[in-house]
């Protein structure tokens, strides 16, 4: 009980350092996406967010290698392994670099071809894109490389790094926005040049600090043959999964783009934006949980990796719910108040994006059980077949006439799906109970989102959409889920940790004022 105690104070002090990150970055982006909406205006700026979106489809190549570096490095850390550890790492790095070249020339050949031939773009910007595309792949690039040495850091924990960097990433990208005020030049082609500086910035502080922080790990090409069929194998599988991941998220972008314009594309990415930004309270608890997953599984210990899932899941899903709630219920008066100008399509698109995201929220931990086991062959197979299907089942129903937002409730009946179909394999792969799942976690998670909603929704029924009326649904959200997230929510072994926890932190205090 003893390390279970440790590793979840771990968890808890990195999340803690993952939220400053979050908050800083997210009060930041809210910021720069009003200002660069408002000067780019909402063509240029759907336009940023569908080229940026051919090349980021490139990364399910990267992605699939990131999932399996932080798998390998924290299974090796687990082991006290630091030799394969340090061949594993310059392996990844290998190999990065030859995937670096391939995306390169796929990224100049089909998907220059896709940009001029088939994305609705206006006459008169379609120079302007084209540079935007040129400066997204190698901002793309140097992203994909600097994968290896931000898996080395979540693999050890180190998540008050990302906190630190973060500042730096906030001051330069105010400095974008400053800079795109200042100049008259074209500000698309600007913003992505600017974007691309900074992420040469950012990343190049991160690969720096590795090679101060891991003095044992040493950078340098390396090839072991039967190394890297281990990893390909279990890379291979996640291929196909992320490949569906980045189809169901930028494909479906690029296919409003086709029906509807750019303008749609402009309000899908405010959307995001938001989702993005208020996900990342998950993902943060995620982050510092994943490695602690893979580890029990490393070291065999079944229970201990069962109750993280479950208590992730849980935590992580009313952590969401916290900033949804208000969200969803005050969505026209944030969007009016924070934007000069709102997109067609825009408000809806918020919400159905969120309800997306708090269905997803409840298979990440899932996904990161199963990454765990490195036996990803059906699951990934059987997932990510049934995530595919959302991007052809999109394109005939618009092709049938249905509105822009059908393709939003259609990923929303695709992710219910999928979470029905992890927890089936997962029982299969871990054991992991499917009863318990649903009775002990979903049942109770969404009773109390079904409270948080509600009971601000009826109180402010008949007030008008202002500042009150805003302040009114946070608070009573706020009050209503904790309360019942405490009282229904926690087992009672959760109810006496968090008492235990303010006792000593009250006992602390008072011996220090004392």
């Amino acid at each position: 009980m003893s390390q279970l105690s440790s590793n979840n104070t771990r968890i808890a002090k990195n999340t803690l350092f993952l939220y400053f990150r979050m908050m800083v970055t997210m009060a930041v982006s809210f910021f720069t996406v009003r200002v660069v909406l408002d000067t780019l205006g909402v063509v240029d700026y759907g336009l940023y967010n569908v080229v940026g979106g051919i090349v980021v489809m490139f990364s399910f190549l990267s992605g699939t290698l990131s999932t399996a570096a932080q798998r390998y490095f924290a299974y090796d850390l687990a082991k006290g392994d630091q030799a394969r550890l340090q061949s594993t790492f310059c392996l990844t790095i290998t190999i990065y670099f030859l995937l670096g070249i391939l995306i390169f020339v796929l990224a100049e050949t089909f998907g220059l071809w896709f940009l001029q031939n088939k994305l609705v773009i206006p006459k008169d910007r379609i120079s302007s894109a084209f540079w935007v595309f040129q400066f997204s792949i190698v901002s793309f690039i140097i992203t994909m490389f600097a994968v290896p040495f931000n898996a080395l850091i979540i693999a050890h924990e180190q998540m008050n790094v990302y906190a630190y960097v973060s500042i730096v990433e906030v001051v330069l990208k105010l400095l974008v926005v400053y800079f795109l005020i200042l100049f008259s030049s074209d500000k698309l082609i600007l913003y992505a040049l600017l974007l691309l500086i900074v992420t040469i910035l950012v990343n190049t502080i991160y690969i720096l600090y590795c090679k101060r922080k891991y003095e044992s790990i040493r950078l340098r090409f390396y090839w072991e043959k039967k190394l890297f069929k281990e990893i390909a194998s279990y890379s291979g599988w996640n291929l196909f999964g992320a490949l569906a991941g980045v189809f169901n998220s930028q494909g479906v972008n690029i296919i409003l783009n086709l029906f509807f314009g750019p303008v749609v594309n402009a309000a899908r990415g405010i959307a995001y934006q938001i989702s993005t930004a208020i996900n990342q309270f998950v993902q943060n608890f995620l982050v510092a949980s994943r490695p602690q997953i893979t580890k029990y599984y490393a070291l065999g210990d079944s229970e201990k990796m069962h109750e993280l899932i479950f208590q992730t899941t849980k935590f992580s899903f009313l952590l969401l719910s916290i900033i949804t709630v208000p969200v969803l219920l005050e969505t026209p008066f944030i969007l009016s108040f924070w934007l000069k100008e709102v997109p067609e399509f825009t408000i809806v698109f918020t919400r159905l994006i969120l309800i997306n995201a708090l269905v997803d929220c409840l298979s990440y931990p899932l996904m990161a059980a199963a990454q765990a086991t490195g036996k990803i062959k059906y699951y990934q197979s059987i997932v990510g077949s049934i995530m595919i299907l959302n991007l052809p089942v999109s394109y005939l129903m618009l092709n049938f006439g249905l509105s822009a937002e059908a393709v939003f409730y259609i990923s929303i009946g695709n992710s219910i799906v999928c979470l029905f179909v992890r927890l089936i394999l997962l029982n299969r792969m871990i054991k992991l109970s499917i009863g318990y799942f649903f009775t002990k976690v979903v049942l109770i998670s969404f009773s109390c989102f079904a409270f948080a909603y509600v009971i601000p929704k009826v109180l402010t029924i008949n007030f008008q959409s202002n500042v009150y009326r805003f302040f009114v649904s946070i608070f009573t959200s706020t009050l209503v889920l904790t309360s019942v997230t405490y009282f229904i929510g926690l087992t009672n072994f959760e109810r006496e940790s968090i008492q235990q926890a303010f006792k000593r932190k009250f006992k602390k205090y008072a011996e220090k004022n004392n």
